[in-house]
């Protein structure tokens, strides 16, 4: 039985179909974090958002959330962040019918100069956490689909 981790999304939700997709790995035994690895070269322009389709999804447990951070040295050294400041990867957006759980990361250039990653750079990191459900405002709803489907009609 799978518990958590990550896969490369089905062939026809895959962005570089050609590419060699590299899973996020741990740079240490006892990192907390996941590395994600850019699966080509890209460049962001100054004040821009570029997101970077990973070709990978996260498969987790119920009660558990897959949260997206930028890496230090990208953020510090590079200027760039999250546009969406953390990203969250609910267990029920592995397999959705729209991207097959396909994982993006959105970047934010706060630079005043154009900041290029190159393939294989690791941009940023997800750690596995267990969260808890309040008493009410609960729902029953289902996901239907990619990246903001939850609460939409």
């Amino acid at each position: 039985m799978k518990i958590r981790g990550f896969e490369v999304v089905r062939e026809d939700a895959r962005k570089f179909g050609a590419l060699e997709i590299q899973l996020p790995t741990r740079g240490s035994k006892i990192a907390a974090g996941y590395d994600f690895y850019a699966p080509e070269a890209f460049t962001v322009p100054a004040g821009k958002v570029y997101v970077v389709w990973t070709d990978v999804k996260s498969y987790m447990q119920e009660g558990e959330v897959l949260n997206l951070y930028v890496r230090s040295s990208i953020g510090i050294k590079r200027g760039l962040v999250l546009a969406n400041g953390t990203g969250i990867i609910d267990a029920d957006y592995y397999n959705n019918p729209s991207n097959d759980g396909n994982i993006g990361i959105a970047l934010f250039n706060c630079r005043e100069e154009a900041v290029t990653i190159e393939a294989g750079e690791r941009i940023a990191q997800g750690l596995f956490l267990s969260f808890l459900v309040a008493d009410n405002g609960n729902t029953n709803s289902e996901r239907a689909g990619g990246i903001g489907s939850t609460g939409t009609k």
